[in-house]
């Protein structure tokens, strides 16, 4: 009777090492990423309104298309871990290549897209006839880092699998200063102007997907595993990707809805509904930290064989993603009066934007158990259940949503249908979770 209690605070010391060893490089990994956007506009903020502007474009046409690519490392994280758990290192280091040969097919097929119809893309944004020819030159410069940036992606998921994620964290920092200095060079020393902050970043992220490709390449001549295109494994991998994919862009698209609706609101919600999913956004980095932790974790447990450590981890690390969502609740409602001014001094803007924080404070537990219940799944490989789940919850949110306008409440209101759609996909994740059908064994789904 003794023993079991002792047994039981033994496996949470481990599931909590585990879990703290792989989210919080993943944490520092998450947020370097968007500090490449940050110093790009603020080298090119400083060369007049315009280049700002068409950056702006640019980088978000660019963060959409990498974004909907984002299941290379879902889907390869899910995959190598269970090679690992099953003790077959030079199957998951193989079955990794085969993520990133997709990766670099894909790759080059959006570069060929890109630079053909870039004016046409920048169009469909409404650029200004000031900004476009900026947007459109930065655009297909970067376009031709794409399958750098898709090789990252895939090499992270690869590392991630073999429960290693602070390598890419290294990577994430070490890419980061290269691009700010790379950017400061060449825009201001050698006077290239908005191309030369694309050119930066391309060379940053060209040198990136080298130091990945070198440490994956050792990987695999040291375990013996072939680095040699496989057709039946890159069509292995794109079929695993397929479910992913359509959960992402089901999740994009309902963030495009919620931006809609609140530019139909007016100019105040628009600008405070940006503030606040500014802050959501980041806060879903500490979030998705112990999801990634749960892709690792859970792959590799079923691997193994392991229904029950898979199981006893899936409830440990939702009690971490509660636990957490309180925290960051706790830390939005305290810090507000500091946060709003940062980004405005409209009253209209602060007026729309408070309750909506509150909200969105309150909703941080939901989003702990979303996330973390999101990153078991995958690590589960139950692609085909998230792809379903996320069309459920588009489907109930997109009423709701489209509805605000007629209904009244403003930004407020819209925020509250953003909570409706967490509710949803946390009770879809927790049915799907209870049910076990997610536990399936073995090397492979």
């Amino acid at each position: 009777m003794t023993q079991a209690p002792a047994t039981r605070q033994a496996a949470r010391r481990q599931h909590d090492r585990e879990i703290v060893a792989l989210a919080v490089p993943a944490f520092g990994a998450l947020v370097a990423e968007p500090l490449f956007v940050l110093a790009d506009s603020a080298i090119v903020g400083h060369l007049g309104t315009a280049q700002l502007a068409g950056l702006g474009i640019a980088s978000a046409l660019l963060t959409t298309a990498v974004s909907v690519f984002v299941f290379l490392a879902y889907a390869t994280t899910a995959a190598v871990a269970r090679r690992v758990g099953a003790g077959d290192l030079p199957a998951a280091i193989r079955q990794g290549m085969d993520g990133i040969w997709l990766a670099l097919l894909l790759g080059a097929a959006v570069i060929a897209v890109t630079l053909t119809t870039a004016p046409g893309l920048v169009d469909l944004f409404g650029a200004s006839s000031t900004a476009a020819p900026y947007a459109t030159t930065y655009l297909r410069i970067s376009s031709l880092g794409i399958p750098a940036m898709l090789v990252v992606l895939a090499a992270t998921g690869v590392l991630r699998g073999l429960q290693d994620t602070r390598t890419p964290l290294y990577v994430a920092v070490g890419g980061f200063i290269a691009n700010a200095a790379l950017n400061a060079g060449l825009v201001y020393g050698a006077g290239l102007g908005i191309a030369g902050s694309a050119w930066g970043t391309v060379i940053a992220q060209c040198g990136m997907a080298a130091v990945y490709l070198t440490v994956v390449v050792r990987g695999a001549r040291r375990h013996g595993a072939s680095l040699r295109p496989d057709a039946a494994g890159i069509r292995a991998s794109a079929q695993a990707g397929v479910p992913l994919l359509v959960r992402t862009l089901s999740l994009r698209a309902i963030l495009m809805i919620a931006t809609a609706v609140a530019a139909r609101l007016g100019d105040a919600d628009i600008a405070g509904h940006q503030i606040v999913l500014s802050l959501w956004s980041l806060l879903a980095f500490a979030l998705d930290a112990i999801a990634i932790a749960g892709q690792a974790i859970i792959g590799r447990y079923l691997g193994a064989g392991d229904a029950q450590g898979a199981r006893d981890a899936c409830r440990r690390m939702v009690e971490w993603g509660i636990a957490v969502g309180v925290a960051l609740g706790v830390l939005v409602v305290l810090t507000r009066p500091l946060f709003l001014p940062l980004f405005t001094g409209d009253p209209a803007v602060k007026d729309a934007a408070l309750p909506a924080l509150i909200i969105v404070a309150l909703c941080q537990p939901v989003a702990g158990v979303v996330f973390v219940l999101d990153g078991v799944l995958m690590g589960a490989g139950d692609g085909p259940y998230l792809a379903w789940a996320m069309l459920v919850t588009l489907a109930v949110f997109t009423p709701a949503a489209l509805l605000v306008p007629t209904l009244g409440g403003g930004l407020t209101a819209l925020w509250v249908a953003m909570t409706l759609m967490m509710i949803v996909r946390m009770v879809t994740l927790w049915l799907r979770s209870r049910s076990g059908r997610w536990l399936v064994t073995g090397a492979t789904r």
